[in-house]
């Protein structure tokens, strides 16, 4: 796997991660919505103009963009599980500057996908 197209890719999972993290600070200053049609109608304008929301949301369109640059160099059978990363890294990000719990079995589960990225990549 070239260096170059590792990068894209890794960049496309750190956007993806940062996107996110900024969509449920958004929502978590929003708080929780009820699921009824006028609430949800009336919520949809809040989140719309939330910015960690549309923060988050131009983190998403970027990183699409840079994914497709890396899918341009490198076998989708392989970039995909790539992404397994941003499960980790959102993980992680999520406990330090969220407060989210880790528990043990979700650090166990995370750590599977880490040993299975890495076997993906070096294939």
């Amino acid at each position: 796997m070239a260096g170059a197209s590792f990068g894209l890719i890794l960049v496309a999972i750190l956007l993806g991660t940062c996107a996110q993290l900024l969509l449920k600070a958004g929502a978590n200053v929003i708080g929780p919505v009820a699921l009824d049609s006028d609430a949800i109608f009336a919520a949809t304008l809040r989140f719309a103009l939330e910015p960690r929301i549309l923060a988050g949301t131009g983190c998403y369109a970027v990183s699409l963009v840079v994914w497709i640059l890396g899918l341009t160099r490198m076998e989708v059978s392989v970039a995909y599980p790539m992404l397994s990363i941003g499960f980790a890294l959102n993980a992680a990000l999520a406990w330090w500057l969220l407060g989210e719990a880790v528990t043990p079995m979700r650090m166990l589960g995370i750590g599977v996908i880490i040993v299975g990225v890495a076997l993906v990549a070096r294939s």
